[in-house]
């Protein structure tokens, strides 16, 4: 993906998207709902603390983490000894339902350096995470993917949080088979949040992310290395879209932009596979729906 392709600043020092963390209820219905939309779901992964996910992952090196409790005893211990993902997951869930889009992951090469940053900034939503786990490909070779993570958020924005991920260590499995979706799907390219006061949330996506906004009022962006984070108010998300934001929040995060080879094949396979969707313009828009906890725009990019 090329710079041309995104719209917003883009910082030498900015930060890449790495993933985004989906929760839900159901991995099975996340599972057939994505394979409804087109998407080669990758087996399930699980966490030593309790959850477990079923990715999707994309040519771009992004991939969406559909996350559910897999075991509630372990995740509960996991929050009583500090776990800040498994707890803000938590929290999410108790606020807004089991089917939603909690974070936006960032990628970094020294996870230790952004906690440090994340805490003298006053932003920091607690310890780091260090953890392994087995990843399986395609055709069910498994190796361990091991990770270190650091946490930032607001005070007040429950709904959303941000991370930094180091991978510490690579899985030599082979994702070829499981970035070729039916729907031609190939990356990332933004990630819409919305707030009911977007500029007070200027600092708390500038630092993480380590880029600067553009724009102000209804209406800001921040570039990342390989896609744009857009922060809307409720009525400009709206206008967008043509759907309602939800509830009122500080920071929630609400819809995905994927780049797709055509656009027509897209809305050939939605329209086979019975799925409602919209065309704003240059854009297909497919509503939240149960396993997909996020609005999910397909736009076909030259």
């Amino acid at each position: 993906m090329t710079e041309t392709m995104l719209a917003g600043p883009h910082s030498p020092g900015a930060y890449p998207l790495d993933h985004l963390v989906l929760p839900t209820a159901s991995l099975d219905v996340a599972r057939a709902r994505l394979d409804s939309l087109g998407f080669v779901v990758a087996p399930t992964g699980i966490h030593p603390f309790g959850t477990e996910n079923c990715c999707v992952f994309l040519e771009d090196g992004t991939y969406l983490e559909p996350l559910a409790v897999g075991n509630a005893q372990a995740a509960a211990k996991a929050i009583a000894d500090g776990n800040v993902f498994v707890a803000r997951d938590h929290t999410y869930r108790g606020k807004r339902g089991s089917e939603g889009f909690s974070a936006l992951v960032l990628g970094t090469g020294n996870a230790e350096a952004d906690h440090a940053r994340y805490v003298e900034t006053g932003l920091s939503a607690g310890d780091m995470l260090s953890f392994s786990r087995a990843v399986t490909d395609a055709a069910g070779k498994s190796d361990t993917a091991s990770f270190k993570l650091a946490f930032a958020s607001g005070a007040g924005a429950t709904d959303a949080f941000l991370f930094a991920c180091e991978r510490i260590n690579a899985p030599k499995v082979d994702r070829a088979a499981l970035q070729i979706h039916a729907n031609g799907a190939t990356g990332i390219i933004e990630v819409v949040a919305v707030s009911d006061e977007p500029s007070e949330q200027r600092r708390l996506i500038s630092i993480a992310a380590r880029s600067p906004a553009a724009g102000q009022g209804s209406s800001i962006a921040f570039g990342l290395l390989n896609a744009t984070l857009t922060l809307l108010d409720p009525v400009a998300f709206e206008k967008r879209f043509g759907m309602a934001a939800g509830a009122p929040s500080e920071l929630c995060f609400a819809a995905i932009v994927f780049s797709v080879r055509r656009a027509d094949a897209v809305a050939k396979l939605l329209a086979a596979r019975s799925v409602e969707h919209d065309i704003r313009g240059n854009d297909i828009v497919v509503r939240p729906a149960s396993g997909q906890g996020a609005a999910f725009i397909f736009r076909e990019i030259a």
